[in-house]
């Protein structure tokens, strides 16, 4: 008996301590938009809800503007940013996860467009070129953001002086499609993390059925 007790207390030490090591070696990105499940961002009334037209008016997106696409998925956004500043214009399409990018670059060869560059960014940076965006625009990704105040400060400073941000998220009243109301992010948390990231809110635009557009520009 006290050699099977033995070998449970040592079992139970060598899990307990094992438990750190498995935490450690899970993903940090664990609320990462998983690629196989790209199919549910393209449903074909999407143009009807997103209103991606309006939003980049709203952003003063015009032909020959440098923009860029923040965590840009399969490139849904990216084609029309591309298509809006048209030849002149540059898009960067970012995004930290490589099959997201690989997506992104068959849909801009298969729609022939020559304007967009994909960018591979990290957590914390998306790693764009400094002062030369007129808008940024980053579509229900924040709450797969690990250190939200850092991502925002260095997507900022790739702003030009008079650049414009925006964040779009679905609202938390549960109506529509998007995420689950848990994934949902209060537009006040949104705004205090660009406060202290060296933003300032600009306008909070309502159009959007289903979601908020938040507009920021550099303090």
């Amino acid at each position: 008996m006290r050699v099977v007790a033995s070998l449970l207390a040592l079992a139970l030490v060598l899990l307990l301590a094992a438990q750190p090591v498995a935490a450690q070696s899970k993903s940090a990105h664990g609320k990462l938009f998983p690629p196989g499940d790209l199919g549910l961002l393209e449903s074909p009334d999407r143009d009807l809800w997103q209103l991606p037209g309006q939003i980049m008016d709203a952003l003063g997106i015009a032909e020959r503007s440098v923009v860029a696409d923040v965590g840009a998925g399969a490139g849904w956004f990216t084609i029309r940013l591309a298509r809006r500043v048209g030849p002149n214009g540059i898009v960067y399409a970012e995004d930290i996860q490589p099959q997201m990018l690989e997506a992104t670059g068959r849909r801009v060869s298969k729609e022939g467009l020559r304007n967009v560059q994909t960018v591979r960014g990290t957590a914390d940076d998306p790693r764009l070129p400094k002062n030369t965006l007129d808008a940024v625009l980053l579509v229900d990704i924040y709450h797969e953001l690990d250190n939200p105040v850092a991502l925002l400060r260095n997507t900022a400073i790739s702003l030009k002086p008079h650049g414009r941000m925006g964040v779009v998220q679905f609202k938390k009243d549960g109506l529509g499609p998007g995420p689950a109301l848990e994934d949902r992010v209060d537009p006040d948390v949104i705004v205090r993390d660009a406060e202290a990231a060296g933003l300032k809110l600009i306008r909070r635009e309502t159009f959007l059925p289903y979601q908020f557009l938040l507009i920021f520009a550099r303090q």
